[in-house]
């Protein structure tokens, strides 16, 4: 008994998916997108700059009080340099936002997946300095220039000129920001959340506290180098042409010298970026 062959029955066609969305190549808008989306959405950025904003309005607008109430003769100083002291302590919140961009990251583990969407490491540090830099410029800047209009308000003494405003204002803004990249290159360097900010809030204040305990004779070269260029020296510089000391930076000098020290921090941060694991 003999079986008829198999038969073969007519085989389907497939056809190949062509996607609606046109193919390209990613470039640094998609980081910069991305980072943006990252930064706004977790509640870290909320709570650093919220609470440096009611740092920067809250202290502004009791030292303007209290000389208002107190009748003190400002005549021939700015009142602008009563901001000084919230900055200083709002500065510690811009600080703790650069470490946190990217350091949290490492902690979580999510680095991981940010490189497997954007492989070019160099592209990710750079969107995450560009999207960090404008955003806390315009908010110290905004936040700065608002206080400094109440002050003057308040206080209505002094004498003001155009480059105080710009310097007290933008500059400040201008400061502030760096200080926070180079925050977020040491996050990048260190790789841990918390080690990295006190590695930062002690370089903004042990130099200046280890000046006040130098003494000695042999030690008056060091400690006059330190109370020049400390960081709280440098941005009082921007409030005060006197400054601290009468022989540290002074204005603008202070955001060269910054700037200088933060694009040497964040040349060693691409570099480790680039040649570690993840």
């Amino acid at each position: 008994m003999t079986t008829a062959p198999y038969q073969q029955g007519p085989q389907p066609q497939y056809q190949q998916y062509t996607s609606p969305i046109p193919a390209r190549r990613a470039h640094l808008g998609d980081a910069l997108a991305s980072e943006w989306t990252k930064i706004r959405s977790v509640r870290s950025t909320m709570w650093t700059l919220g609470v440096m904003i009611v740092l920067m309005v809250g202290i502004g607008l009791l030292a303007a009080v209290a000389v208002s109430a107190s009748d003190a003769d400002m005549q021939g100083e700015s009142v602008l340099v009563l901001g000084f002291y919230g900055v200083l302590l709002g500065s510690i919140c811009v600080v703790t936002l650069g470490v946190l961009t990217i350091a949290s990251e490492h902690g979580t583990g999510m680095i991981r997946t940010t490189l497997t969407a954007c492989p070019s490491r160099g592209r990710v540090l750079l969107a995450k300095s560009i999207v960090f830099f404008l955003l806390t410029f315009t908010v110290t800047t905004v936040t700065a220039a608002l206080v400094a209009v109440l002050q003057a308000g308040l206080v209505g003494s002094g004498t003001t000129t155009g480059e105080e405003w710009l310097r007290a204002t933008v500059g400040v803004g201008l400061f502030i920001a760096v200080l926070g990249l180079l925050a977020l290159a040491v996050g990048a360097l260190i790789r841990h959340s918390a080690g990295a900010i006190t590695v930062m809030i002690g370089l903004m204040l042990l130099p200046l506290v280890a000046a006040m305990f130098m003494f000695s004779e042999s030690l008056v070269d060091v400690r006059q180098v330190l109370l020049d260029y400390s960081i709280p020296s440098l941005l009082v510089a921007f409030y005060s042409d006197a400054g601290i000391t009468d022989t540290g930076p002074e204005g603008w000098t202070s955001l060269g010298i910054l700037t200088g020290v933060t694009a040497v921090a964040l040349a060693g941060a691409f570099y480790a970026l680039d040649r570690r694991d993840v």
